[in-house]
């Protein structure tokens, strides 16, 4: 009987190590450098090539899904993915509703505009600033900008918000710094500038970006932190991160 016992409890225990077989990571794909669909309608970017190298490393089958950037994580809640990986700051408020694994890019936020227009954030005051909806970014112009009496302009994505920013339908975007200057390199600083420093506020923008899993799950954060620090150690997470961010 006490052989039987030993054998089932190691049986046990070698199952609950290959649990996980596959990982559907949700994102929101109109998000450069980080997600982006190519014109093969295949999602590309910082995000995508990490997330394929976690599922590799850790020898399990890998799937991507697209998601509204808001919904993320109450769809992440109701179980219709596994994990979300979208440049998502971890803060205070999020942390209490969704775990996250460890950080693995630093951020900071900042305000582009037209050049020539704005030189600080306080010329900002009364302008229509675009953000997207649901993001650290929205929260915190509401927030630390009311005495501005700015208008936040609310997108789905930033694709549209830039867009509207070149033709003169909003004053500025806020948006995060990786991803601002990689549009300001493709569109040209002699167009569109900085407009003063980068906002660094942790109670909005956290230590970083991580990737979200739902309360509790921590085969799956164990799982996720171990091929980070691994893809760390071994190169790949570097080779990775020259490829889309190291301007």
């Amino acid at each position: 009987m006490k052989k039987i016992l030993l054998f089932a409890a190691a049986m046990a225990a070698s199952t609950q190590l290959f649990a996980i077989e596959k990982i559907t990571f949700a994102t929101e794909p109109t998000y450069p450098p980080f997600e982006f669909i190519d014109e093969q309608g295949e999602y590309q970017g910082f995000d995508m090539d990490l997330a394929r190298a976690i599922c590799a490393t850790a020898k399990v089958e890998c799937e991507i899904k697209s998601n509204d950037f808001d919904s993320l994580i109450p769809s992440l809640r109701f179980r219709k993915f596994d994990a979300a990986i979208a440049a998502m700051d971890v803060t205070e408020e999020r942390a209490k509703v969704v775990d996250f694994s460890d950080v693995y890019v630093e951020n900071s936020a900042i305000f582009v505009s037209r050049s020539g227009e704005f030189k600080t954030v306080a010329d900002l005051a009364g302008k229509r600033i675009a953000v997207q909806n649901g993001t650290t970014h929205f929260h915190y112009l509401d927030d630390r900008m009311k005495d501005a009496n700015i208008e936040i302009v609310p997108y789905k994505g930033y694709q549209q918000a830039y867009l509207d920013l070149s033709n003169q339908r909003v004053d500025a975007v806020f948006a995060d710094t990786l991803v601002a200057r990689e549009w300001l390199e493709k569109r040209g600083e002699e167009n569109f500038a900085v407009v003063g420093d980068a906002v660094t506020d942790s109670k909005y923008f956290g230590t970083g970006f991580a990737i979200a899993v739902r309360k509790g799950n921590s085969e799956l954060i164990s799982l996720l932190n171990k091929a980070l620090a691994e893809l760390k150690a071994n190169g790949e997470y570097q080779k990775i991160y020259n490829k889309h961010l190291g301007h």
